[in-house]
Order: structure tokens, then C-alpha cells, then sequence
């Protein structure tokens, strides 16, 4: 995960020679990296900029889906509400990930900003008749939408694990290696707090807090600051993981 926060549209001014759009620095990961030239400039006339601070509710579970949105900086968490109270995050969304690919009339999910996040915002309207219009924007979302699911399937991988230095130590590895780098992260930033990565793990904080330990005790991480994890040794975190370390990379540079 980069550390470093993505220009956006918003934050400099259209130039005659070049549209905002095609200025965006995560444009080749996100779902305009389909189009160009006037094609992207009719992505960009049913575009608008939405910036929401830390913890700032994008969309709420149940609530009407109108719009879409393309994520330019920043981090996202989806989370589901348990009947008693508790919450189970799914996942998080990282620049150039888009969000609302499995949703049809409501959103399945709440959605907050877990940092500063700035995103483009599209009426769901206007970008199906857009993929209507540009077949190659619609095989744009289909393949983001078989990422999604490679995903889900990664999540379901972290949870399936009995021990929670397992699934602690997946998640570590997973962030590293995520397919939307551009490289291997190490040290690895993790802009989300324990709260959330417990949520996510499905485990206590004193627990994952304890996990953490555990994995510097054994020499396989070393903690720069609360935020910042410098893994020592791949193979031996992914032994404990029960991962398969060149699958994993190869998966993630694919």
C-alpha cells in the first residue's frame, strides 16, 4: 500500500492541452483507463469530485443506489452491521478501486472513509448508458468486477484461518502483495486503525494486538511506528500463514 496520497482532478486546474481526467494519477488503474481522447472526455462531462474526511460516511447499507464512485486517494472501508450492534468490515478500497460493481437498486454495504479521501463521483444512470455507448468501459468493469471477486475470495482465505496470528500474518501479506500496487510494499503502511483490522479479522483488539507481538517475538516483522510494519522475512510470515509466497506474488503482479 503506497503511503503517498494520489493527485485528483480537483486539485489542479484543466489545461486546454490535456483533460482532468486524463491527468489523474491513478488513471491506469481505475475503471477510465478503458478510454481516451473524446471518450474520456464524455467519462469526465458525467463526472463530479467528492472529498469526505477520516470516518465520514460515504453511503450507508440500505440506502439507495444512485451513484458510483472511482476512489483517487485515500482508503475506503465497507462494513456490514451484526444484529448486535458489532460490525464486520469486508474489506478495504485503495486508490483506483471502484465501488459499486456488485450492488444493484440498494448498497449491500456502509461505506466510510478511513482517511482524508477524495473520489470521482458518477450518476449510475449516465455510466451504464456510457458503457452502453463504449463496450470497452463495460469490459473495463467486468474485469474490476472479477478482481472484486478475487478478492472476496482472498477475504474469505484471511477468516477461513483457526489461529489469529494466521490471519493476521494473511493480511499483512495480502496488503504487501495487493494487485493494485505497482510493487511489493515493504515496509507495509497500514492507514487503517487495530479497530479495523480487528473488525476485519473478526477478532478482538487485545487480540490482534497480541498477534502483533507475537510475529515481532518471532522475528518476522519489526514495528517502525503503530502504523508502519517492515516485514523480515516473506517466506517464514507466509509459512505461518499457510500461503503459498510465489502464488501470492505472482498473483499480485498479474
Amino acid at each position: 500500500m503506497s503511503s503517498a496520497l494520489p493527485c485528483h482532478p480537483a486539485e489542479k486546474p484543466k489545461r486546454e492541452t490535456c483533460s482532468i481526467c486524463a491527468d489523474c494519477c491513478v488513471r491506469h488503474l481505475a475503471v477510465c483507463a478503458a478510454l481516451d481522447g473524446d471518450e474520456l472526455d464524455a467519462l469526465e462531462a458525467i463526472m463530479s469530485s467528492k472529498q469526505l474526511g477520516a470516518n465520514e460516511m460515504l453511503v450507508e447499507e440500505g440506502q439507495e443506489k444512485t451513484r458510483v464512485y472511482s476512489l483517487t486517494s485515500g482508503m475506503l472501508r465497507l462494513y456490514t452491521s451484526l444484529p448486535d450492534g458489532r460490525r464486520q468490515i469486508s474489506g478495504f478500497l485503495f486508490p483506483g478501486g471502484y465501488l459499486g460493481l456488485a450492488d444493484d437498486e440498494v448498497h449491500s454495504q456502509t461505506v466510510e472513509a478511513v482517511v482524508p479521501s477524495v473520489l470521482c463521483s458518477f450518476s449510475d444512470r449516465e455510466m451504464n448508458a456510457l458503457m452502453e455507448r463504449y463496450p470497452q468501459l463495460k469490459e473495463r468493469l467486468y474485469e474490476m468486477t472479477k478482481f472484486a471477486l478475487r478478492q472476496a475470495h482472498d477475504n474469505q482465505m484471511i477468516l477461513g484461518r483457526l489461529a489469529p496470528v494466521e490471519k493476521l500474518a494473511s493480511f499483512l501479506l495480502l496488503l504487501a502483495n495487493r494487485p493494485q500496487a505497482e510493487t511489493t510494499s515493504n515496509p507495509v503502511h497500514l492507514a487503517m486503525n487495530r479497530t479495523d483490522i480487528a473488525d476485519y479479522l473478526g477478532l478482538t483488539i487485545e487480540t490482534v494486538s497480541r498477534s502483533f507481538t507475537k510475529l515481532k517475538t518471532q522475528g518476522l516483522i519489526r514495528l517502525i511506528d503503530a502504523n508502519t510494519v517492515e516485514i523480515t522475512s516473506y517466506r517464514s510470515l507466509a509459512a505461518v500463514a499457510g500461503l503459498d509466497i510465489t502464488h501470492l506474488m505472482s498473483t499480485a503482479n498479474a
